[in-house]
């Protein structure tokens, strides 16, 4: 197909999972689209040592297989339905983040169909060994981003430094049992000023508890900003239960968190769960399920500023927020993340404390104006003191290619100067763009976001 498509000139794009947050794979100009949905196999494959996973998998059915057979799992998101195809690929991370890095940390090769100079389609395999020719175009996929090399048909994970070919000791083992609760702070009585110390004693909180050797790199939250109008404030935890003292840590944890916030919080959920059974508690899982939705994304390297509080307090509270179907969730990141080198792989947000995600869904089509303009003016006036959008600086380091957001190349909306390009990849991207113009000289495989290919000198 893919050939095919090359000879006649036509535009092809790919979809395995179908979360993408853009028109990057339904664009009205896409004249072919390559569903991997099917692919979903999953085997040991004994002479590489590593675990082949299909493209199209979705993560329940990767976390299920590797677990009820070999024991072992690789630290992806907390959505099921996701399939790995574009979330390894733009470097996901998930519950087990803090514990054992991202996806991409774990991934040994790649299977992907490429398109040449001369519009020539053809299968390469590439991997992290150093030896590797093709070894670049692995770096690729450990976080450049879907959509812009060519089509992975299929990854293969081990861990670095793992030895031996027995697969239960090559990839991480998930803890035995975790902790999950969810916890809520009514937003009834909340003024501006408990509003504010729970969102700076969660940064706080961050800043001082997210090293690798710290007693709760085991703990992966999320804080979910819900507009006045849903009523409550959440947030929703993963706890490693084999560590010692778990639920004291977890108790000193809430209870930083409600410091000097003088509204009473409550208890919706707290269990102890065998791990197999957590990766389908839908505590931790963004879901709004709406018709018409919107997103945006930052990582932050240090707390919340005052100002930035206040905007969002501003915007969560105001008459244009009464749509029930937003949330800000705002998740742990850093422990084992942060112990790899930028350049390690080409994800290079490796000094981060947490990472946002904007949601905003709605149904009726005529709402889009005010719903589009509400998440945007909040996103702009949290990032004002950057041109409206999270530059890499000594608080924030961009954006999350997997959260893609087509107003980052709009001077509209992004008025920092800094181009979307930095914003996903920082100083990667030169890199990227290198390697895509030899894998993809054509620019065969491309979108609204793509990496440009650099001209051969």
């Amino acid at each position: 197909m893919v050939q095919a498509a090359a000879r006649a000139g036509k535009r092809l794009t790919v979809r395995s999972g179908g979360h993408c947050y853009e028109d990057f794979v339904d664009d009205p100009e896409s004249e072919v689209i390559v569903d991997l949905s099917q692919m979903t196999e999953i085997r040991f494959d004994a002479r590489r040592r590593a675990f082949a996973v299909d493209a199209g998998t979705p993560l329940g059915k990767v976390y299920e297989t590797l677990f009820k057979n070999w024991g072992v799992t690789v630290p992806g998101g907390s959505c099921p339905t996701v399939a790995v195809g574009g979330h390894v690929v733009g470097g996901g991370y998930g519950p087990l983040n803090r514990l054992h890095g991202l996806i991409v940390d774990h991934l040994y090769a790649v299977e992907v169909v490429v398109v040449d100079r001369s519009g020539r389609a053809s299968l390469v395999y590439a991997s992290r060994e150093r030896s590797d020719p093709n070894r670049d175009l692995w770096w690729a996929h450990t976080g450049g981003g879907g959509g812009n090399f060519g089509i992975v048909t299929r990854y293969w994970f081990r861990t670095p430094g793992a030895t031996g070919s027995d697969p239960a000791r090559l990839l991480p083992r998930p803890p035995a049992r975790v902790w999950v609760a969810s916890v809520n702070w009514p937003w009834a009585g909340m003024s501006e000023a408990s509003f504010t110390r729970l969102l700076r004693n969660y940064g706080a909180w961050h800043e001082q508890n997210s090293d690798a050797d710290s007693p709760y790199a085991g703990l992966f939250s999320r804080l979910g900003l819900m507009p006045s109008t849903a009523g409550v404030l959440n947030v929703a935890l993963q706890m490693d239960a084999t560590v010692p003292g778990a639920e004291k840590l977890i108790d000193e944890y809430l209870a930083a968190l409600g410091e000097g916030v003088d509204v009473t919080p409550f208890t919706m959920e707290r269990q102890c769960l065998p791990w197999w059974r957590a990766t389908t508690w839908l505590g931790l899982f963004t879901n709004i399920q709406t018709a018409r939705e919107d997103f945006k994304s930052a990582y932050m390297r240090a707390n919340f500023t005052p100002e930035q509080a206040a905007a969002f307090y501003r915007n969560l509270t105001s008459a244009e927020s009464a749509n029930r179907g937003a949330v800000v969730s705002i998740a742990s990141y850093g422990g084992r993340t942060n112990t790899v080198a930028s350049s390690e792989t080409a994800v290079a947000h490796r000094d981060s404390i947490m990472k946002l995600l904007y949601v905003v869904g709605w149904t009726d089509p005529a709402q889009d104006e005010a719903n589009l303009a509400w998440i945007r003016r909040l996103y702009r006036e949290v990032y004002a003191g950057s041109g409206g959008v999270p530059v890499p600086d000594e608080t924030t380091d961009g954006c999350f290619v997997n959260y893609c957001d087509t107003d980052l190349s709009d001077p509209e909306f992004n008025k920092s100067g800094v181009p979307w390009s930095t914003l996903y990849y920082k100083e990667n991207y030169p890199r990227l763009r290198r390697i895509k113009g030899k894998w993809d000289p054509r620019d065969f495989f491309r979108h609204g976001q793509s990496v440009e290919p650099a001209v051969a000198p």
